[in-house]
């Protein structure tokens, strides 16, 4: 595991263009299973809270990074194992229950594990409703989950930008929220939701996203029809 390698390594350096100021490191358990839960605006944010958390954090990864082909895929695959992250087929379903059982047993050994509850980044800078894997977890192992809110991030690297500029960023560690362990048989829809929606609004009121009650997944679909829908109609516009 070469995760503490890469963080003293390359840590100088992506401090030196993000500028990361870490608030409420006292309420990351000092040991023992917990949940990062925090927002997600940017590709920087999984190399963020790793700089700012002084435990190591497991993050799941898109199933893609680890099915490569040939030596780049090899290396990819290489690299995000060798860094924590573990993969998942983001298909939902069964298909993700492999990911989750790993997670599940990350907590149980007592190690941190780290989740984006949205699912995936904000398409527009806003905070939206959270899935509930997190709250799952957190109730079928009785660990505390963290909700914590990643600010700067969306600036420094703007959607579609590969390589970040220089900017300051701030992660906030809130207040832990103690989750009593709950037998997997007895752990209702309206729980979950009671729990994730719990998280979110921490990471709001910390954040000060404004919050959107809808998936981000569901509002990415929504602005890529209507930008093809634009640009067929643009296109229309051209030919005549």
């Amino acid at each position: 595991m070469l995760y503490w390698f890469f963080v003293k390594t390359l840590g100088p350096i992506a401090r030196h263009r993000m500028h990361p100021t870490a608030v409420g490191l006292e309420n990351i358990p000092r040991q023992g299973g917990g949940i990062i839960a925090a927002n997600h605006l940017a590709v920087i944010d999984d190399a963020l809270l790793p700089l700012t958390c002084p435990r190591m954090i497991h993050f799941m990864g898109k199933a893609e990074y680890f099915e490569g082909k040939g030596l780049k895929g090899k290396f990819k695959k290489w690299w995000f194992t060798s860094v924590g992250v573990f993969p998942v087929d983001r298909s939902g379903g069964s298909k993700s229950l492999g990911a989750l059982e790993h997670a599940r047993e990350i907590i149980e050994s007592g190690e941190l594990f780290g989740i984006h509850v949205e699912g995936t980044r904000s398409p527009d800078g806003r905070l939206y409703k959270g899935h509930t894997g997190a709250a799952r977890l957190a109730l079928e192992t009785g660990c505390p989950i963290i909700p914590t809110a990643i600010i700067g991030s969306r600036e420094i690297q703007k959607p579609g930008q590969i390589i970040p500029g220089k900017g300051k960023s701030t992660v906030i560690y809130g207040t832990p929220i103690d989750v009593p362990k709950t037998p997997s048989d007895q752990v209702t829809h309206e729980m979950l939701r009671e729990l994730t929606d719990r998280v979110v609004k921490q990471i709001q009121q910390m954040s000060g996203q404004e919050y959107v009650p809808e998936y981000a997944q569901v509002v990415k679909k929504q602005m890529q029809e209507e930008q093809r829908t634009l640009d067929a109609a643009r296109a229309e516009e051209q030919i005549h």
